[in-house]
């Protein structure tokens, strides 16, 4: 049986799988708090258009901003970040650590990121902050997580985890449907 056999019909298509998720509390953002969460994300501000309907929902899973509906900002640790949806949508261009090909299955299941897979990461990143962990050929968002170490040590180790995954392609936050 294959790992993601589980996610296509019996004619071998592959179907959408939503994921439900309690969520404790939700609310449209007034003005004043909209224009200060474009204010904290800077250059990713660009993910909420002028006319979008902007939700902030609170979960089990960090806080989640749905932008027009769609899961595209989460709240970690008070400061909002974009979803891997988000950074599809607009990429990210700094914090981000280059994993090898060898080290793209793993991320598929949440694993942590170990120094051997890393092929670059930026330098200005420090231990504790959010990072996004992207595949060395086509440079495509696999997970977000907090850097254990940093930018430089990730790529001179040659053992132990560098970055501990907060949310990966095929997690709650993902699969995450209204």
């Amino acid at each position: 049986m294959y790992r993601h056999q589980k996610y296509k019909n019996e004619d071998g298509n592959r179907i959408k799988v939503s994921c439900k998720v309690k969520i404790k509390k939700r609310y449209y953002l007034k003005k004043k708090k909209l224009k200060e969460l474009k204010a904290k994300l800077g250059p990713y501000s660009s993910l909420i258009p002028s006319k979008a309907r902007v939700e902030m929902l609170e979960t089990e899973l960090p806080d989640l901003i749905l932008v027009d509906g769609e899961p595209l900002l989460m709240i970690l640790d008070g400061e909002p970040f974009p979803t891997l949806k988000g950074a599809l949508q607009k990429p990210i261009e700094s914090h981000m650590v280059v994993v090898d090909m060898g080290a793209v299955k793993f991320m598929a299941s949440g694993a942590d990121v170990m120094s051997p897979g890393i092929v670059n990461a930026d330098p200005q990143i420090k231990e504790g902050e959010t990072v996004i962990i992207v595949d060395e050929n086509h440079h495509k968002p696999l997970a977000m997580g907090k850097a254990l170490i940093s930018g430089k040590e990730m790529v001179e180790n040659d053992k132990g985890k560098a970055v501990k995954t907060l949310h990966y392609i095929g997690d709650k936050i993902w699969n995450f449907d209204l």
